[in-house]
């Protein structure tokens, strides 16, 4: 954000100031219009136009940012500013390769700008190019140890790449970066000491999925001699019922203080030294009778058709949800396969899609049917498979074992292989990863084509397959 030659008492250096300092406090929606009239009459001034770019950035505007930059860069040829925003605009839009050249180009001129080589290294974690990206991140924690946001990042990186040990002890760095925030317990938190006659209090701290995904490691604490006890949200209460080694469930708003020690749930595969690579089973989940009673008619309308539940969104909140997400019309050509009935499980705000689309002429609608995961749960066991973009509905499916087809992003959760259509998370789940940044038509191509087979399949007898 740097002023250009300007008189003194130069209204448009007012106008400048004006908008930076809107910009600066967050109201980014009343600094665009003055960027914009200060433009017009400066159109030269670099900075300027590489603050518009980051505003439009913030609004998700990202064609309109990355021009933002390249006007910047006319003026500025090798402002780096200028370039290492276009390497992140172009990062954001898919274009992986030119991102990296712009990264590549900041740091050649300044290979000691951390911000630009963290900039790079998340550019290639997004290029899947993993061991790269872990070796500039290496770079980045040895200068500069006390910076958690590395941690953290070269902690996604690790675990991806199987380096459990490290990659748990990285995962720490969430608390220091306000991914987790401190419960302020009066007793402490479980390090790892033994547990024998200890009553322990765990607690989720991230979604849906990763309290399904984590809960698998809590009958390991159950067997070095604690009495379990279990924070639930009210949505999984039921599904988690009876979950092995928890002796009790408690509601966030519940009052319970008869615990000695606490700890996050996402702490857990840590301090029990879990492998990345080899997880252990699914975590055992209790579909109550009265939530299959409820579906059953919801389901019954397909027949004897190929029942296939879709998922297009997962969490709005979650910040990655843009990379994973799709629209419901993603899912339209997977209706047209000969036996197939298609069936809505989208629930939150995105449920909406179904009616506004017009899609729920093809598929039945389950999801704003239900009331919990108990229910989605049911419905999962009565459809032959599920189809969908990455959420915590795709954990659901993988800790029932039912057939599970996750559609995913070029780059996707570490708990998901590069390099392989499985994960041992998860294993009825079978991956469909986007084979270019960006590409979610050649992934839906190949699964409508695998939907045809299996379609098929299930009409000789041959559904499910044998694992």
């Amino acid at each position: 954000m740097r002023p250009p030659n300007q008189r003194a008492g130069d209204p448009l250096a007012a106008l400048r100031a004006q908008a930076v300092r809107l910009h600066q406090s967050g109201k980014t929606a009343e600094a665009i219009p003055l960027y914009r009239r200060y433009l017009l009459a400066r159109p030269r001034d670099a900075g300027i136009w590489c603050n518009l770019g980051v505003a439009m950035r913030e609004r998700k505007a990202f064609a309109v940012a990355e021009t933002c930059y390249r006007r910047a860069l006319e003026i500025a040829p090798d402002d780096p500013a200028a370039l290492g925003n276009l390497g992140n605009v172009l990062k954001d839009m898919d274009r992986l390769e030119e991102a990296l050249a712009c990264h590549r180009r900041v740091l050649a001129a300044n290979p000691e700008d951390d911000r630009a080589r963290h900039n790079y290294a998340v550019a290639l974690r997004e290029a899947a190019r993993l061991e790269e990206a872990a070796a500039e991140l290496d770079t980045l924690v040895a200068r500069r140890p006390d910076n958690a946001t590395y941690r953290w990042d070269r902690a996604l990186v690790l675990l991806h790449l199987g380096r459990s040990a490290e990659g748990w002890r990285d995962y720490e760095a969430r608390r220091e970066t306000g991914e987790v925030r401190p419960r302020g317990y009066p007793q402490p938190e479980w390090s790892g000491e033994p547990l024998a006659g200890k009553t322990l209090y765990v607690y989720p701290e991230q979604g849906f999925g990763d309290t399904l995904m984590a809960a698998r490691f809590l009958p390991q604490i159950a067997a070095q001699g604690a009495t379990v006890v279990l924070e639930c949200k009210p949505p999984l209460r039921r599904l988690q019922e009876g979950v092995p080694g928890v002796a009790r469930l408690v509601a966030p708003d519940e009052r319970f203080d008869a615990f000695d020690l606490h700890c996050t749930l996402m702490s857990v595969p840590r301090l029990v030294g879990a492998d990345v690579t080899a997880p252990g089973a699914p975590v055992t989940l209790t579909v109550p009778e009265a939530a299959r009673a409820k579906v059953a008619p919801l389901i019954a309308p397909g027949g004897d058709r190929f029942k296939v539940g879709v998922v297009w969104s997962g969490s709005v909140t979650f910040k990655g949800n843009a990379k994973r997400a799709v629209t419901v019309e993603h899912f339209l050509p997977l209706a047209t396969v000969p036996g197939v009935q298609l069936y809505s499980l989208q629930k939150g705000p995105r449920e909406g899609d179904l009616a506004a689309s017009g899609a729920d002429a093809v598929m039945i609608d389950i999801g704003s049917r239900v009331d919990d995961f108990a229910e989605t749960a049911a419905a999962v066991e009565m459809l032959d498979l599920v189809i969908m973009t990455d959420s915590s509905v795709a954990h659901l499916c993988g800790s029932l074992g039912r057939p599970i087809w996750n559609l995913l992003p070029f780059h996707p959760y570490w708990i998901y292989p590069v390099d392989s259509d499985r994960t041992p998370w998860y294993p009825s789940m079978r991956l469909f990863r986007q084979r270019t940044a960006g590409d979610w038509a050649e992934v839906f191509a190949r699964a409508r084509a695998a939907l045809a087979e299996a379609a098929a399949a299930k009409a000789e007898g041959l559904w499910p397959p044998a694992d």
